[in-house]
Protein backbone atom coordinates (compact mmCIF):
# COMPACT_ATOMS: atom_id res chain seq x y z
CA UNK A 1 0.00 0.00 0.00
CA UNK A 2 1.43 3.34 -1.48
CA UNK A 3 1.02 6.80 0.03
CA UNK A 4 0.30 7.58 -3.44
CA UNK A 5 -2.54 5.20 -3.78
CA UNK A 6 -4.60 6.13 -0.53
CA UNK A 7 -4.19 10.19 -1.91
CA UNK A 8 -5.92 8.91 -5.24
CA UNK A 9 -8.24 7.14 -3.32
CA UNK A 10 -9.15 10.07 -1.53
CA UNK A 11 -9.62 12.41 -4.27
CA UNK A 12 -11.72 10.07 -6.39
CA UNK A 13 -14.15 10.61 -2.78
CA UNK A 14 -14.42 13.92 -2.79
CA UNK A 15 -14.67 14.66 -6.47
CA UNK A 16 -17.00 11.87 -7.00
CA UNK A 17 -15.53 10.58 -10.23
CA UNK A 18 -12.23 9.79 -11.43
CA UNK A 19 -11.79 12.20 -14.56
CA UNK A 20 -12.27 15.20 -11.93
CA UNK A 21 -9.90 13.34 -9.29
CA UNK A 22 -7.25 13.17 -12.19
CA UNK A 23 -7.72 16.68 -12.96
CA UNK A 24 -7.27 18.06 -9.33
CA UNK A 25 -4.03 15.47 -9.01
CA UNK A 26 -2.77 16.52 -12.63
CA UNK A 27 -2.09 13.22 -13.74
CA UNK A 28 -3.83 11.00 -16.45
CA UNK A 29 -7.37 9.31 -15.52
CA UNK A 30 -6.02 5.85 -16.46
CA UNK A 31 -3.13 6.28 -13.94
CA UNK A 32 -5.95 7.05 -11.24
CA UNK A 33 -8.32 3.97 -12.45
CA UNK A 34 -5.18 1.69 -12.45
CA UNK A 35 -3.86 2.90 -8.99
CA UNK A 36 -7.89 2.73 -7.21
CA UNK A 37 -7.57 -1.12 -8.38
CA UNK A 38 -4.14 -1.97 -6.86
CA UNK A 39 -4.81 -0.50 -3.58
CA UNK A 40 -8.14 -2.60 -3.83
CA UNK A 41 -6.26 -6.14 -4.81
CA UNK A 42 -3.96 -5.31 -2.25
CA UNK A 43 -7.34 -5.01 0.59
CA UNK A 44 -9.05 -7.70 -1.03
CA UNK A 45 -12.61 -5.91 -1.31
CA UNK A 46 -13.59 -3.32 -4.11
CA UNK A 47 -13.77 0.08 -2.45
CA UNK A 48 -16.14 1.92 -5.36
CA UNK A 49 -19.60 0.80 -6.53
CA UNK A 50 -18.99 1.60 -10.13
CA UNK A 51 -22.73 0.67 -11.06
CA UNK A 52 -24.22 3.91 -10.96
CA UNK A 53 -23.51 7.08 -12.82
CA UNK A 54 -21.77 8.49 -9.44
CA UNK A 55 -18.69 7.00 -8.33
CA UNK A 56 -19.57 5.89 -4.53
CA UNK A 57 -17.98 4.75 -1.66
CA UNK A 58 -18.91 0.59 -1.08
CA UNK A 59 -19.28 -0.23 2.68
CA UNK A 60 -16.02 -1.06 2.68
CA UNK A 61 -14.35 2.17 1.37
CA UNK A 62 -16.98 3.96 4.15
CA UNK A 63 -14.70 2.00 6.63
CA UNK A 64 -11.68 2.96 4.72
CA UNK A 65 -11.81 5.81 4.33
CA UNK A 66 -11.20 8.11 7.55
CA UNK A 67 -7.62 6.14 7.64
CA UNK A 68 -6.81 6.58 4.47
CA UNK A 69 -7.23 10.49 5.36
CA UNK A 70 -5.68 10.06 8.99
CA UNK A 71 -2.66 8.77 7.20
CA UNK A 72 -2.47 11.45 4.78
CA UNK A 73 -3.15 14.20 7.78
CA UNK A 74 -0.27 12.18 9.44
CA UNK A 75 1.99 12.46 6.32
CA UNK A 76 1.37 16.38 5.87
CA UNK A 77 1.73 16.89 9.45
CA UNK A 78 5.05 15.40 9.53
CA UNK A 79 6.33 17.54 6.25
CA UNK A 80 4.77 20.64 8.03
CA UNK A 81 6.78 20.12 11.17
CA UNK A 82 10.00 19.65 8.99
CA UNK A 83 9.47 22.68 6.57
CA UNK A 84 8.60 25.14 10.00
CA UNK A 85 11.94 23.80 11.58
CA UNK A 86 13.73 24.79 8.39
CA UNK A 87 12.56 27.34 7.62
CA UNK A 88 12.15 28.87 10.83
CA UNK A 89 15.20 27.62 12.53
CA UNK A 90 17.22 30.29 14.18
CA UNK A 91 19.93 30.87 16.17
CA UNK A 92 23.74 30.59 16.66
CA UNK A 93 25.28 28.07 16.54
CA UNK A 94 29.59 27.83 17.61
CA UNK A 95 32.11 25.10 16.83
CA UNK A 96 35.29 25.01 18.31
CA UNK A 97 38.55 23.55 17.07
CA UNK A 98 42.22 23.59 18.62
CA UNK A 99 43.56 23.36 14.80
CA UNK A 100 41.79 22.74 11.47
CA UNK A 101 43.39 20.38 8.89
CA UNK A 102 42.80 20.61 5.38
CA UNK A 103 42.05 17.40 4.73
CA UNK A 104 38.55 17.94 7.00
CA UNK A 105 37.65 20.93 4.83
CA UNK A 106 35.64 23.19 7.75
CA UNK A 107 35.15 25.59 5.02
CA UNK A 108 33.07 23.51 3.22
CA UNK A 109 31.08 21.81 6.07
CA UNK A 110 30.15 25.60 7.22
CA UNK A 111 29.72 26.70 3.98
CA UNK A 112 27.13 23.89 3.59
CA UNK A 113 24.99 24.37 6.84
CA UNK A 114 24.82 27.83 6.01
CA UNK A 115 23.49 26.75 2.16
CA UNK A 116 20.84 24.86 4.16
CA UNK A 117 20.15 26.90 6.82
CA UNK A 118 20.74 30.46 6.37
CA UNK A 119 18.98 32.05 8.98
CA UNK A 120 21.34 30.30 11.53
CA UNK A 121 24.56 32.17 12.48
CA UNK A 122 27.69 30.20 12.65
CA UNK A 123 30.93 31.13 14.62
CA UNK A 124 34.35 29.00 13.93
CA UNK A 125 36.41 29.81 17.26
CA UNK A 126 39.97 28.39 17.69
CA UNK A 127 41.01 28.02 21.41
CA UNK A 128 43.18 26.15 23.47
CA UNK A 129 42.45 22.21 23.98
CA UNK A 130 41.34 22.46 27.99
CA UNK A 131 39.14 25.83 27.12
CA UNK A 132 37.17 23.55 24.39
CA UNK A 133 36.68 20.58 25.99
CA UNK A 134 34.91 23.07 29.40
CA UNK A 135 33.36 24.88 26.77
CA UNK A 136 31.56 21.85 24.85
CA UNK A 137 30.69 20.80 28.27
CA UNK A 138 29.25 23.99 29.42
CA UNK A 139 27.55 24.81 26.45
CA UNK A 140 29.62 27.61 25.57
CA UNK A 141 30.12 25.57 22.15
CA UNK A 142 27.94 23.57 20.45
CA UNK A 143 30.58 21.24 18.63
CA UNK A 144 34.12 20.69 19.28
CA UNK A 145 36.92 19.50 16.88
CA UNK A 146 40.14 18.25 19.12
CA UNK A 147 42.91 15.54 18.71
CA UNK A 148 41.86 12.54 21.57
CA UNK A 149 44.01 10.16 23.24
CA UNK A 150 42.82 6.54 24.34
CA UNK A 151 39.55 8.12 25.88
CA UNK A 152 36.60 11.03 25.41
CA UNK A 153 36.56 13.39 27.94
CA UNK A 154 34.13 12.93 30.63
CA UNK A 155 30.83 14.26 29.59
CA UNK A 156 31.08 14.54 26.31
CA UNK A 157 30.66 12.11 23.03
CA UNK A 158 32.66 11.87 20.19
CA UNK A 159 33.09 10.67 16.65
CA UNK A 160 36.49 9.98 15.26
CA UNK A 161 37.13 11.82 12.02
CA UNK A 162 41.24 11.40 11.08
CA UNK A 163 43.03 7.82 12.92
CA UNK A 164 46.15 7.53 11.14
CA UNK A 165 49.65 5.94 12.02
CA UNK A 166 52.23 8.22 13.12
CA UNK A 167 55.81 7.40 11.64
CA UNK A 168 59.31 9.67 12.16
CA UNK A 169 60.93 11.56 9.64
CA UNK A 170 64.60 12.38 9.24
CA UNK A 171 65.95 14.72 6.89
CA UNK A 172 68.63 13.25 4.00
CA UNK A 173 70.43 15.78 2.12
CA UNK A 174 70.82 18.57 5.32
CA UNK A 175 73.62 18.41 8.06
CA UNK A 176 71.01 17.23 11.40
CA UNK A 177 69.94 19.47 13.92
CA UNK A 178 71.79 18.97 17.34
CA UNK A 179 69.53 16.42 18.87
CA UNK A 180 69.14 14.43 15.88
CA UNK A 181 71.51 11.85 15.36
CA UNK A 182 72.93 10.63 12.02
CA UNK A 183 72.77 6.89 12.90
CA UNK A 184 69.06 7.15 12.30
CA UNK A 185 69.65 7.42 8.47
CA UNK A 186 68.89 3.69 7.37
CA UNK A 187 67.60 2.13 10.28
CA UNK A 188 63.83 0.83 9.69
CA UNK A 189 62.52 1.65 13.24
CA UNK A 190 62.60 4.04 16.75
CA UNK A 191 61.68 3.39 19.43
CA UNK A 192 59.51 5.62 21.57
CA UNK A 193 62.06 5.75 24.51
CA UNK A 194 64.46 6.65 21.94
CA UNK A 195 62.38 9.93 21.36
CA UNK A 196 63.34 11.08 24.53
CA UNK A 197 66.65 12.79 23.70
CA UNK A 198 65.65 14.20 20.17
CA UNK A 199 64.93 17.33 19.19
CA UNK A 200 61.37 16.88 17.91
CA UNK A 201 58.95 18.88 14.79
CA UNK A 202 55.40 18.34 15.95
CA UNK A 203 51.82 19.37 15.57
CA UNK A 204 50.25 21.57 18.32
CA UNK A 205 48.67 20.51 21.29
CA UNK A 206 45.06 19.87 20.79
CA UNK A 207 45.69 17.81 17.76
CA UNK A 208 45.60 13.97 17.79
CA UNK A 209 48.76 13.57 16.91
CA UNK A 210 50.05 15.73 19.98
CA UNK A 211 47.44 14.28 22.10
CA UNK A 212 48.80 10.84 21.00
CA UNK A 213 52.80 11.19 21.39
CA UNK A 214 51.72 13.30 24.83
CA UNK A 215 50.25 10.66 26.36
CA UNK A 216 52.10 8.10 25.01
CA UNK A 217 55.78 9.93 26.51
CA UNK A 218 53.95 10.60 29.71
CA UNK A 219 53.33 6.96 29.90
CA UNK A 220 57.31 5.66 29.11
CA UNK A 221 57.94 8.82 31.77
CA UNK A 222 59.69 11.40 29.75
CA UNK A 223 58.17 14.73 28.45
CA UNK A 224 59.20 14.95 24.97
CA UNK A 225 61.57 17.91 23.79
CA UNK A 226 59.36 19.70 20.60
CA UNK A 227 61.93 22.52 18.93
CA UNK A 228 59.47 23.43 16.12
CA UNK A 229 55.76 23.03 16.00
CA UNK A 230 53.66 23.55 12.55
CA UNK A 231 49.38 23.49 12.17
CA UNK A 232 49.53 21.51 9.06
CA UNK A 233 51.26 17.85 8.84
CA UNK A 234 53.40 18.30 5.46
CA UNK A 235 54.86 21.11 6.68
CA UNK A 236 56.30 18.86 9.36
CA UNK A 237 57.69 17.01 6.87
CA UNK A 238 59.41 19.73 5.26
CA UNK A 239 60.74 21.29 8.29
CA UNK A 240 62.67 17.93 9.10
CA UNK A 241 64.01 17.63 5.43
CA UNK A 242 65.90 20.86 6.11
CA UNK A 243 67.51 19.39 8.95
CA UNK A 244 65.87 20.86 11.89
CA UNK A 245 64.99 17.88 13.84
CA UNK A 246 62.70 14.49 14.04
CA UNK A 247 59.28 14.94 12.30
CA UNK A 248 56.39 13.09 14.37
CA UNK A 249 53.67 13.00 11.31
CA UNK A 250 50.76 11.38 9.93
CA UNK A 251 52.15 8.46 7.40
CA UNK A 252 50.30 10.18 4.75
CA UNK A 253 51.75 13.55 5.13
CA UNK A 254 55.62 12.02 4.02
CA UNK A 255 54.73 12.00 0.74
CA UNK A 256 55.62 15.44 0.27
CA UNK A 257 58.83 15.77 0.74
CA UNK A 258 59.71 11.90 0.87
CA UNK A 259 62.46 12.07 -1.38
CA UNK A 260 64.91 14.16 0.91
CA UNK A 261 63.32 11.83 4.03
CA UNK A 262 64.07 8.96 5.64
CA UNK A 263 61.07 7.46 7.10
CA UNK A 264 61.08 5.28 10.13
CA UNK A 265 58.60 3.27 11.79
CA UNK A 266 58.01 4.32 15.66
CA UNK A 267 57.64 1.06 17.69
CA UNK A 268 57.34 0.22 22.08
CA UNK A 269 54.40 1.03 20.89
CA UNK A 270 53.08 2.37 17.78
CA UNK A 271 51.32 4.86 17.31
CA UNK A 272 48.20 6.48 15.82
CA UNK A 273 46.84 9.99 15.48
CA UNK A 274 43.29 10.72 16.26
CA UNK A 275 40.67 13.78 15.76
CA UNK A 276 37.09 13.55 17.03
CA UNK A 277 34.18 15.55 16.86
CA UNK A 278 33.28 16.67 20.44
CA UNK A 279 29.86 17.64 21.83
CA UNK A 280 27.80 17.31 24.94
CA UNK A 281 26.92 13.77 25.80
CA UNK A 282 23.38 14.95 26.92
CA UNK A 283 22.67 16.67 24.20
CA UNK A 284 22.83 19.95 22.68
CA UNK A 285 19.99 22.01 24.11
CA UNK A 286 18.36 24.21 20.58
CA UNK A 287 17.45 22.69 17.47
CA UNK A 288 20.04 24.58 15.58
CA UNK A 289 22.35 22.74 17.46
CA UNK A 290 20.98 19.42 16.65
CA UNK A 291 20.83 20.28 13.56
CA UNK A 292 24.33 21.27 13.14
CA UNK A 293 26.30 18.57 14.95
CA UNK A 294 23.70 16.36 13.06
CA UNK A 295 25.51 17.86 9.23
CA UNK A 296 28.76 18.14 10.91
CA UNK A 297 28.64 14.04 11.44
CA UNK A 298 27.20 13.34 8.21
CA UNK A 299 29.97 15.33 6.39
CA UNK A 300 33.50 14.61 8.36
CA UNK A 301 34.47 11.22 8.24
CA UNK A 302 33.72 8.24 11.27
CA UNK A 303 36.47 6.22 12.46
CA UNK A 304 34.97 5.07 15.80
Amino acid sequence: MELRQLEYFVAVTEEAGFTRAAARLHVAQPGVSAQIRQLERELGQPLFDRSARQVRLTEVGEAVLPYARAALAAVAGARLVVDEMTGLLRGHVVMGTVSAPSVLDLPGLLADFHDRYPSVEISLQESDPESLIEAVRVGRMDLGLIGIGSSVPPGLDAQVVIDQALVAAVGLTHEPAVGVAHDLVGKPAITLRELADRALICLPRGTGLRAALDEACAAAGFTPHVAFEASEPYVLGQLAAKGLGLAVLPESAVTVAKDDLHVLEITEPRLRGRMALIWRATGPSGPAARAFIDHARHRLPDFS
